[in-house]
């Protein structure tokens, strides 16, 4: 038996993210993940690779609202709307790693406020239902697009395989050093691995690719600081052709519109 015991959405790319007990499920992925975006002034994303303190700002969903604050000056706070108003927002083209898509850019007194806060030359952009970026096609059907994630529209973490990393580590990490989607009980450690077609409730999905991680889960999502572990310890027993992996990218696959997926659901491997 395999239960979905954590869901997490993450609005803007790589700020901090919330953990819900339900969520509409999507073909990019699941409502509101990674649909805003902080750009440089080239138009390249930024993430907590370049800007650790980018774990300082958190996100909450409080519809109609996108709000963000500063943990460290909690009254610090910035209020958007979870629905833009586009037709009032410039577009111009940014970049995710290799991938280029059209996205609409925020007023000056945002982006001033994400500068201020992270200091960097900053700007926020949100990617509307119309945009197009499609999902890695040496893993995913064409036509399968994906919001501002780095690569998929999910990822998957059993419980059980951050049980076994904890257990080869001095000091434990919890779930958040990961940022999963979708977080499951159940089964044997890193059997999310060999995961292909599976359900959650009545929707259909596909793991297709292990991820490979970055210097980000070095970062403490709560206090910004990083260290070596745990991907140091993670490279000595889970790296494969030079990349160093911890969970599943999965794609969509067939669902009602709108369908959504609670804490406590089965899941189902088919």
């Amino acid at each position: 038996m395999y239960q979905l015991t954590e869901i997490n959405v993450f609005p803007i790319k790589s700020l901090g993210g919330c953990t819900l007990t339900e969520a509409v499920v999507e073909p990019r992925g699941l409502q509101y993940d990674r649909r805003w975006m902080l750009i440089d002034p080239q138009g390249r994303f930024v993430s907590q690779r370049e800007i650790a303190a980018m774990t300082q700002l958190k996100t909450a969903i409080t519809p109609p609202f996108l709000e963000i604050h500063n943990q460290q000056n909690p009254e610090d706070r910035l209020q958007l709307a979870l629905v833009p108003a586009l037709e009032s927002m410039e577009k111009r083209p940014v970049s995710v790693w290799d991938d280029t898509c059209i996205a609409h850019v925020y007023p000056k007194d945002v982006n001033d406020w994400f500068s201020d806060q992270l200091d960097s030359e900053l700007c926020l952009v949100y990617m509307s239902d119309d945009s197009r970026r499609q999902a890695d096609e040496k893993y995913a059907p064409i036509g399968q697009y994906v919001s501002f994630a780095d690569g998929f529209p999910y990822l998957l973490i059993g419980e059980a395989s951050l049980t076994d990393l904890n257990q080869r580590l001095e000091e434990p990490v919890p779930m958040n050093r990961f940022r999963p989607n979708l977080v499951f009980s159940g089964g044997e450690p890193y059997e999310e691995d060999q995961w292909g077609d599976f359900r959650i409730g009545s929707i259909a999905f596909r793991g297709v690719k292990p991820c490979g991680r970055c210097i980000i889960i070095t970062t403490d999502q709560k206090t910004g600081i990083r260290s070596k572990e745990p991907l140091k310890t993670l490279a000595s027993y889970r790296q494969e052709n030079n990349r160093i992996l911890f969970g599943q990218n999965v794609i969509f696959m067939a669902g009602e519109p709108g369908a959504i997926i609670r804490t406590g659901d089965q899941i189902y491997r088919l």
